[in-house]
């Protein structure tokens, strides 16, 4: 077994404990499979440095109980390689009415070098209708991460919403060969209008803005990049 499948069976067996037993009742649940595809974000960032196109997109399959889940999200500079991608292969279950939690396996293809890590985490509505997604990443070289995002849609009309957004990255330790500092290393949010010509498609407008902060900006700067930008995003929003 290698090491990248041992991070993944032991996230599926630490997810496993978690889990709450079944129920004898349970055997009559609705067992039909449901399938969903959604891109988040599909957007072009303006303004600070080069322009960016980005996506943040999710789909799974499965029925009430078990999902299997996949998750993308990344960021292509116009007219230049790559600069990041990552995956997410995940087993889903619920274990209350408003939470899941999630295991399996993220696979980085940019930055170099490429990595893989064991994954752990929950999602679900917060307080106050604020979607929470929470995630413990360890590495296939041991080093350990932490993601926070949280988003919530302010609807002002039947069509506009208004949708701020925030994302918090942590590593326990540090890795120089992804240029990652210990503690808090960046700190992304949003603000994005959107309108809902149908539920399933809004087009919408906003502003992202991104900050490497700690030792992580310290590495940025002595790779002569930047350690924050604005952008303006313009982009869409769909689901089926």
């Amino acid at each position: 077994m290698t090491h990248s499948n041992k991070i993944f069976a032991a996230a599926i067996l630490a997810a496993a404990h978690l889990l709450p037993a079944s129920e004898a009742g349970a055997a009559d649940m609705d067992d039909a499979i449901y399938w969903h595809v959604q891109a988040e974000q599909l957007e072009y960032r303006a303004g600070d440095g080069t322009d960016v196109v980005a996506w943040d997109a999710n789909a799974w399959i499965g029925n009430d109980d078990h999902r299997l889940a996949f998750k993308s999200e990344g960021e292509n500079p116009v007219g230049k390689r790559l600069e990041k991608a990552e995956l997410q292969f995940l087993y889903r279950r619920p274990v209350s009415t408003f939470f899941d939690v999630n295991a399996g396996i993220r696979h980085d293809l940019r930055p170099d070098p490429d990595r893989t890590y064991g994954v752990i985490g929950i999602q679900g509505l917060a307080k106050q209708f604020v979607e929470t997604d929470a995630n413990l990443f360890l590495s296939e070289t041991g080093d350990l991460s932490a993601r926070l995002e949280a988003e919530v849609d302010w609807r002002l009309t039947q069509r506009l919403i208004l949708q701020p957004t925030t994302e918090i990255n942590v590593a326990f330790s540090e890795d120089r060969r992804t240029h990652s500092g210990a503690g808090i290393n960046t700190i992304e949010a949003g603000l994005r209008l959107k309108y809902e010509i149908r539920r399933e498609f809004a087009p919408y407008v906003g502003l992202h803005y991104e900050r490497k902060v700690g030792a992580t900006a310290n590495f940025a700067r002595d790779d002569g990049e930047d350690t924050d930008s604005l952008r303006f995003v313009a982009g869409v929003s769909f689901w089926f």
